[in-house]
């Protein structure tokens, strides 16, 4: 191995590691990656480093911290190893998550309907009902092709064995695909002659599929449809995604106070006049879409959008009402939803969860908390999360009073340990990283699952928590034939 994976502390009595194998050898299909890193020097590494910190600063590859006094923007922390993943090992991936995502989508439609799996009991009725982002005005309202979601950025884990397993599912408006696609762009830059060594799926196509997905699930008017991604504006934390998605799509971003409702359907104001929109790939939670439905004080979304939806006359991607399927107490029914559906038991499994609304789960979290992650049923981007193990006792005792007070919204599960992939320091020290994956999944006509996603590091030592809010960061992620 070279100077810097000689020297790296894969700690495998621990942690699952992603590179070196329990009897301290190299998985085989890193063979080639260490074969590489060994011709370079700490020069060498602090050169790439350069040329991918360059090419991000020109690109504008930046997100938003909320609540950061130095200044909102940031660069996205990015890693140069590569995480590596062979293609037997992404077959099974995939076929789990189509398993998981037709489930979840026959799920959404059920209890939008019939509400069978509610009158049958499999998932407590009262958990659905009243979830935050379970919206009545829907019941009965068909989505194009039956399809409410649309674009899925499930999270992934692996434990200490090694298992896949699903962290969460963000069904709504998942984020990190622009990142995803600048992290190939940049290794691509710092390490041609890797790519080489390799067979490396491609990703780049994901605007293209993207946008073919929108296209399908557009309503039938009879000409080419018009599609248009919708942000909340310039100090989302997402913007730089809007943006790029839009121009790799080649369409038009676009925000509330540029569209506008008559007779029930969509219009965007152009210099020559009103243009019919068919299809919106929007970026704003259902509570902010329409002042008319939903939030009144809202200025981000446009008046009379919710009805042109409900007359089919545009499609809304992802469908109004998919947040109650990533809702984190629904989470924990997931396994039992793909059995009442399909038939089957799930190909990925749930990590354990216990539920604060349930007595017994809720005298067991309190009584564990310092052992627990505790995460908030609708939170998201690594808010709302007590940390058991590198929680204080007064945290620990704040966070169980919010608990007592309304416990529908919390969850707890066991502090996973977190599979570790090598990732360099500031410098060019190297330590292991926790990682997670972030699979991108497009519902359309068919499913379409990109060979990859966003890899997520928590690059803080010793952190469990990714999130780039947090202090995490990303790599390249490849998927490879051998």
């Amino acid at each position: 191995m070279s100077e810097f994976f000689g020297c790296y502390d894969a700690d495998v009595d621990h942690f699952f590691d992603e590179v070196i194998a329990e009897e301290g050898t190299p998985r085989p299909h890193y063979d080639k990656l260490l074969e590489r890193f060994a011709e370079f020097s700490a020069d060498d590494i602090r050169a790439r480093r350069e040329i991918v910190n360059i090419f991000f600063r020109n690109q504008g590859i930046t997100f938003t911290v909320y609540g950061v006094e130095e200044g909102i923007e940031r660069i996205f922390p990015f890693d140069l190893i590569p995480r590596v993943i062979p293609s037997t090992e992404w077959s099974m991936i995939e076929r789990g998550l189509e398993q998981r995502i037709t489930a979840l989508n026959l799920f959404l439609h059920d209890i939008y309907h019939d509400q069978k799996i509610l009158k049958d009991k499999v998932v407590p009725p009262e958990l659905v009902l009243g979830s935050e982002h379970f919206r009545r005005e829907f019941v009965g309202v068909d989505p194009p092709r039956g399809v409410y979601i649309h674009v899925t950025g499930s999270d992934l884990i692996r434990g200490r064995d090694g298992r896949y397993m699903v962290l969460e599912d963000n069904l709504r408006t998942p984020s990190g695909a622009s990142y995803m696609l600048q992290n190939r762009q940049a290794m691509k830059r710092a390490f041609p002659v890797l790519f080489d060594k390799y067979n490396v799926r491609p990703i780049e196509n994901y605007p293209q599929e993207l946008l073919r997905t929108l296209q399908e699930v557009a309503p039938s008017s009879g000409h080419d449809p018009n599609v248009m991604v919708l942000t909340p504006g310039i100090y989302n934390s997402a913007y730089f995604e809007h943006s790029f998605l839009a121009r790799q799509m080649g369409v038009e971003l676009t925000e509330g106070r540029d569209l506008v409702v008559n007779n029930n359907k969509v219009y965007t104001r152009t210099t020559n006049g009103l243009q019919r929109v068919d299809v919106i790939y929007r970026r704003i939670d259902d509570a902010f879409l329409d002042p008319l439905v939903f939030r009144q004080d809202s200025t981000l979304g446009v008046a009379g959008i919710i009805n042109a939806y409900r007359k089919g006359n545009v499609t809304l991607a992802n469908a109004i009402g998919t947040g109650v399927a990533d809702d984190k107490v629904i989470y924990s029914f997931v396994p039992a939803i793909i059995k009442y559906y399909l038939g089957e038991d799930p190909l990925l499994d749930n990590v354990p969860t216990w539920l604060a609304s349930k007595p017994d789960d809720l005298k067991y979290i309190l009584e564990h908390l310092g052992s627990l992650v505790v995460k908030s049923a609708n939170e998201s981007g690594g808010y709302g999360m007590l940390v058991g193990p590198a929680s204080t006792l007064r945290e620990q005792e704040e966070f169980a009073e919010r608990i007592v007070a309304n416990p529908r919204n919390y969850i707890a599960q066991p502090t996973i340990s977190l599979s570790r992939h090598p990732s360099f320091s500031h410098d060019t020290d190297l330590y292991g990283c926790h990682i997670d994956l972030r699979p991108y999944v497009l519902y359309g006509e068919k499913m379409t699952i990109l060979p990859g996603g966003l890899t997520r590091v928590a690059l803080k030592k010793g952190s469990l928590v990714v999130n780039s809010s947090q202090g995490g960061g990303s790599k390249d992620t490849w998927v490879v034939d051998e």
